[in-house]
């Protein structure tokens, strides 16, 4: 009976595929929020095919962008002010829906992720 079960269950989330249309995120407006540590961080992006200029806490960043491949992505901060924003970040796209993506994001070469969620405005 517990084989039985377990086929069921490997057939069940075997068959489960989830959305991932990557390719409608590489440019827009976007929203996101990121939770660390019960705390939610917001924050309002523009990208383009080359550049992603990002309003975080009045704060204005602007990174160029190397997609990986269509669900992969590199930000390199431009005029980079201190040794953390002097990292890349590498970004993941995990899921899509018609309005928006969960990514995980790191510095390039750190195990350690987070993950957030992005939402198209336009």
């Amino acid at each position: 009976m517990r084989f039985l079960l377990y086929v069921f269950l490997f057939f069940m989330v075997g068959c489960y595929k989830l959305e991932r249309n990557c390719k409608n995120y590489k440019t827009g407006r976007f929203y996101s929020e990121i939770a660390i540590d019960e705390v939610i961080y917001k924050s309002e992006f523009k990208r383009d095919d080359s550049l992603q200029i990002e309003l975080y806490n009045n704060h204005i960043d602007s990174s160029r962008v190397r997609w990986i491949n269509d669900c992969e992505v590199i930000f390199k901060t431009i005029n980079p002010k201190n040794m953390a924003e002097q990292k890349d970040i590498h970004l993941k796209i995990l899921t899509t829906t018609d309005s928006s993506y969960t990514f995980e994001y790191s510095y390039v070469g750190e195990p350690k992720k987070q993950k957030g969620i992005a939402y198209l405005l336009d």
